[in-house]
């Protein structure tokens, strides 16, 4: 059984526990009433309606706990279901996706799946998410969210430019070199609690603004270009304007 699977079951059962409740409130208020006003007549009939109330949301309860226990969930993480399905998810949603089992990237996010613990983990957030789609969702809401945020290129590719001056000067470079885009991210955030406010997929994620924003130079008229590397592990993955794949290693600024 895959979640989807559980959950089409588990909605007509959450159903009986809903109306059930429902049902116990109506009565509650009415033994309060019956009580209030001496109808002790109807008072003991609504307490025998809620008792068998009772009875029937005992029932609603055994049979969802007895259908998320038969789910195994473990098994469902370890052969690859979730994973499986989280990717169908992506395809549907329009959520670019790299990788494979057990890391992805949804641009900017990563993703790490546990099987071992079943747990999901989005950057180093701990996801109670057992849920592919429900998973999927909350990251096509974050890029949302994050392309919602006003950029201004401009300052951004000034703050570099500065960045790259301080690393250039850092790293003994001789000006209008080659500076890994990983090394200058260290620079922008110098220090591990500014790196938890601005880790280096938001670096990633800005970059990849500035790369779509036509912005060519600095307010003081230095141009600037990004390189590749071979080093593949030195490349940070960005998604274009177009929504295609560009591997960004180096900048240099120059006049």
């Amino acid at each position: 059984m895959n979640y989807e699977e559980l959950y089409e079951t588990l909605q007509p059962q959450e159903k009986s526990l809903k109306d059930s409740l429902a049902l116990m409130q109506r009565l509650f208020k009415a033994v309060a009433k019956e009580t209030e006003g001496g109808d002790l007549k109807s008072l003991m009939r609504d307490v025998s309606a809620m008792q068998e109330a009772c009875e029937s949301l005992k029932t609603a309860l055994e049979d969802v706990k007895d259908t998320i226990e038969g789910f195994d969930s473990k098994a469902y993480f370890a052969e690859g279901d979730f994973a499986e399905q989280m990717l169908s998810a992506c395809a549907e949603k329009g959520v670019d996706v790299r990788g494979e089992f057990p890391v992805y990237e949804m641009f900017p996010y990563k993703v790490k799946l546990d099987a071992e613990n079943q747990d999901v983990y989005l950057d180093r957030k701990k996801l109670p998410c057992m849920r592919p789609l429900s998973l999927v969702n909350t990251v096509k809401a974050g890029q949302e969210r994050l392309n919602r945020v006003s950029f201004n290129a401009q300052a951004f590719v000034n703050e570099l430019a500065d960045a790259y001056d301080l690393a250039v000067l850092k790293l003994g470079k001789q000006d209008a070199a080659d500076v890994y885009l990983t090394n200058l991210y260290k620079f922008l955030a110098p220090m591990s609690r500014f790196r938890k406010d601005y880790d280096q997929q938001s670096f990633a994620f800005d970059l990849a603004r500035l790369y779509a924003s036509g912005i060519e130079e600095t307010k003081n008229g230095r141009r600037f270009q990004f390189g590749p590397s071979r080093k593949q592990n030195k490349a940070i993955r960005i998604l274009d304007k177009d929504g295609q794949e560009q591997y960004l290693a180096t900048i240099r600024f120059f006049q």
